[in-house]
């Protein structure tokens, strides 16, 4: 089987969880024995365009016209069974599904976030959950909101572009749901549920869990919708030093509070933006991962690699996150700072007796050996659904 994976990757001065799953979604397909074609753009390259593809860069959302050539020139030269879109913005643009489309190619899109209706993707602004756009035909509020890159021009472009490309995203043979609500989500955007399939992403296996660590671990990019303040509301409700160590790994907006936070107490350890590696080794050291977001977030990598590594879990009861951590993998409580210091204590002495089922969880619902196989009966079925002599 051939597969083409196209994905706009996002800036790698910020942690992406979707980047890392699509490097991972990639390599686990190759050792699946699929031919794996990667369509990969950068926003990391905008500054390097040339001058004319800059001019056209407020475009691309819609069009993307450089990508559209060299996708028709990849399909046309390798006749692939399936093309499989993560990311298309701003670089490849929804107009790929067309281009696959033209050349009979099938189309499977992952759903890492919420934006076939919201201009940023998050359904958050200002500090909260929003919705206005949803069952609008032009999101008016983004742009209002200015909820794309902090921009009217750039939001009104994005709205339009959402507009624009409903009926492209209406085309798309199958899309895959990382969990039950972004299943929700599709179907309320008129999906049916006959081209929903609901599998989440996976990561490799690290191996048998080191023994528990002490004390919690956060990492995250620092910024609003990712909770840390409100993690830090909830932990200062505690004597210093009561609850073990917390670490906070990460970097962005909200770096002068997690800062704030190591200078006032001696149980808080900033550990700044570190590699892979070094968020490995702070998990090990770790016995919960905390995962406290206060908008939806769709599936956040740090609880795939904690159920990976047998740690517990303590997650707010947003987006993915019930669906993620389940009855055996750990804690979820609301989103707000009482509920969360209350379930502080219970995970610290919990922790053991929970992190064999979070390991359980990972191996019996997460693992690639699980993943793949689904992804491939995926493939599989739209490809044998397409018009081969079209390719």
């Amino acid at each position: 089987m051939k597969v083409v994976v196209a994905h706009n990757r996002y800036r790698e001065a910020i942690p992406s969880g979707e980047n890392v799953i699509v490097d991972t979604e990639i390599a686990q397909l190759r050792a699946a024995g699929v031919e794996v074609l990667p369509f990969l753009r950068s926003s990391d390259s905008i500054g390097e365009l040339p001058a004319v593809q800059k001019a056209l860069l407020p475009l691309s959302p819609i069009y993307g016209r450089a990508a559209q050539q060299d996708l028709a020139r990849l399909l046309a030269d390798e006749r692939p069974d399936v093309l499989h879109l993560h990311n298309p913005y701003p670089l490849l643009s929804p107009w790929v599904i067309r281009t696959a489309h033209a050349h009979g190619v099938p189309v499977i899109q992952t759903v890492h976030n919420y934006r076939q209706v919201c201009s940023s993707g998050l359904y958050f602004r200002d500090g909260h959950n929003c919705q206005d756009c949803r069952g609008k035909l032009v999101g008016w509020p983004a742009v209002k909101h200015r909820c794309y890159r902090g921009s009217a021009a750039q939001s009104a472009l994005m709205a339009t572009t959402l507009a624009v490309h409903r009926p492209t995203w209406r085309s798309v043979e199958r899309f895959i749901a990382l969990t039950d609500r972004i299943a929700a989500h599709l179907r309320d955007y008129g999906i049916p549920d006959e081209r929903i399939v609901l599998k989440a992403n996976g990561l490799p296996d690290p191996g048998d869990p080191a023994p528990l660590g002490e004390g919690f671990l956060y990492g995250a990019r620092l910024s609003p919708e990712k909770g840390l303040g409100l993690l830090l509301d909830a932990w200062r409700r505690h004597p210093d030093g009561s609850l073990g160590p917390l670490r906070i790994a990460g970097d962005g907006e909200l770096r002068p509070l997690a800062e704030r936070a190591a200078a006032e107490r001696s149980d808080v350890t900033y550990l700044g933006g570190i590699s892979r590696d070094e968020m490995a080794a702070a998990r090990v050291a770790s016995a919960v991962v905390i995962a406290s977001p206060t908008w939806n977030d769709v599936l956040p990598t740090v609880i795939l690699e904690a159920m990976a590594a047998g740690r517990p879990v303590l997650g707010t009861d947003v987006g993915g996150i019930p669906y993620l951590v389940g009855d055996e993998a750990g804690w979820v409580v609301p989103p707000d700072a009482a509920s969360l210091a209350a379930a502080l204590p219970v995970a610290r002495d919990e922790a053991a007796t929970r992190a064999k089922g979070a390991r359980t969880r990972y191996l019996r619902d997460f693992h690639p050996d699980v993943l793949t196989g689904r992804l491939l009966a995926v493939y599989r079925e739209i490809s044998g659904n397409s018009d081969p002599t079209s390719r």
